[in-house]
């Protein structure tokens, strides 16, 4: 494969400017509001900080530092599990790292280099693909008259526990050379973060493992990683990766060849997991078996722990059933776009209250968005479970504004 060492241009700033989101800024207090705002001869400049970064070889030590963690809302802040280890990094890190991280997905996508179940952050790849795969899977066993099991698996930890060498081994492996590596090599060694406990910050901390929460490029580092979990399935086994949501499948007449499968499958798996650091959850993983006809259920073992059967499950924002009913799906649906809706109805007093533009534009973005995911797959459930949806509370009117 051919050396990346082509200099950064301004397109790619503006570009990777225009993508990034207002998130909160790192130990520098520099937000990107702050850069979207800048000039061009200001843009100019950090353009050329940028190349002589890329040129030079060297990561500024002051971008290695971050500060976690990040409560989880509405969980016990008192309880270190309710914390997620989202890294608060420089914000002109993060817009050097969108950068490179087009760069690098732009060679993977072009050598086809991607497993065809990965849909995570890929272009013209989302959710829905994953999702619709699993629902086609199990809409065709239902009108065969056939059993399918799916198991669900999570990785513990699954950040803080990608082996770095592993994945420099993997650039190797696709065949990268150049500044792109050595960038990605500088980006993951000598890491150190501060753990920030209202006002208060800690001493700093070596990062010895692991990619840093918070970075577009950690995402695209990880998917690499995690490519090949699924590379050793029996033929009879299909699977569905979405960065770390894993999700495999098995149909057929036999409940005995399914678990034979699905069991070789899970071992084949947990070698591949233990080989290249990560550790599967038992408990958080689990089993649904899809089928409306009566019939044994599955059992599986994951690291010498059963993997726990359910009813429901969600997989990648969906509530899944085993009879594919979609009505606790639904439901839950329903509960959360009237809370919006009951937040828009303070909003929309005529005397005072937002004007109807604005009530749309936050309607669209709160409660129809919510709405509209998932509806390829949703869509399919029954017209009386369906009607739930189609309108709010007797009580609630929104004639105002049109809806």
């Amino acid at each position: 494969m051919q050396k990346i060492i082509t200099t950064f241009s301004y397109h790619e700033l503006k570009d990777a400017l225009r993508k990034s989101n207002p998130t909160s800024p790192g130990p520098d207090q520099v937000h990107n509001n702050m850069l979207k705002h800048l000039g061009e001869s200001s843009l100019l400049t950090i353009l050329l900080l940028f190349n002589r970064i890329w040129q030079e070889r060297v990561f500024p030590l002051s971008w290695l530092k971050s500060i976690v963690p990040i409560p989880k809302p509405g969980k016990d802040q008192r309880d270190p599990n309710n914390y997620r280890p989202i890294a608060l990094k420089s914000c002109l890190s993060k817009l050097l790292e969108r950068m490179v991280s087009a760069r690098l997905m732009h060679v993977l996508e072009r050598s086809k280099w991607f497993i065809p179940s990965q849909s995570g952050f890929r272009r013209r790849r989302n959710t829905i693909d994953n999702l619709l795969k699993l629902e086609t899977a199990i809409r065709e066993a239902f009108v065969r008259k056939k059993h399918l099991v799916s198991i669900f698996f999570d990785i513990e930890k699954a950040y803080d526990r990608t082996w770095r060498y592993g994945i420099l081994k993997d650039l190797s492996d696709i065949g990268l050379k150049g500044n792109l590596p050595l960038f990605i090599k500088n980006f993951l060694q000598t890491r150190i973060f501060q753990i920030r406990i209202g006002n208060i910050l800690s001493d700093n901390f070596n990062q010895q493992e692991g990619a840093p929460q918070g970075s577009v490029l950690s995402v695209l580092l990880f998917i690499i990683k995690i490519n090949g979990i699924v590379s050793k399935l029996p033929a009879y086994v299909n699977s569905t990766l979405f960065v770390d949501d894993i999700q495999i499948h098995c149909a057929g007449d036999d409940m005995g060849f399914i678990q034979r499968q699905l069991q070789t499958a899970i071992h084949n798996m947990t070698d591949w997991a233990s080989t290249n650091g990560f550790i599967f959850s038992p408990q958080k993983s689990v089993c649904m078996h899809f089928c409306r006809r009566r019939g044994l259920h599955p059992d599986f073992q994951l690291n010498g722990s059963p993997i726990p059967i359910v009813q429901e499950t969600q997989f990648l924002g969906i509530i899944f059933d085993t009879k594919l009913i979609f009505r606790s799906l639904i439901q839950h649906l329903k509960t959360k776009c009237i809370r919006t809706l009951n937040i828009m109805k303070v909003l929309s007093s005529t005397s005072w209250g937002a004007d109807k533009v604005s009530l749309m534009r936050i309607y669209r973005s709160l409660v129809r968005s919510k709405l509209d995911y998932g509806v390829p797959v949703y869509g399919s459930a029954a017209k009386s479970t369906l009607k739930i949806l189609d309108s709010p509370s007797p009580k609630t009117s929104y004639s105002y504004w049109g809806i």
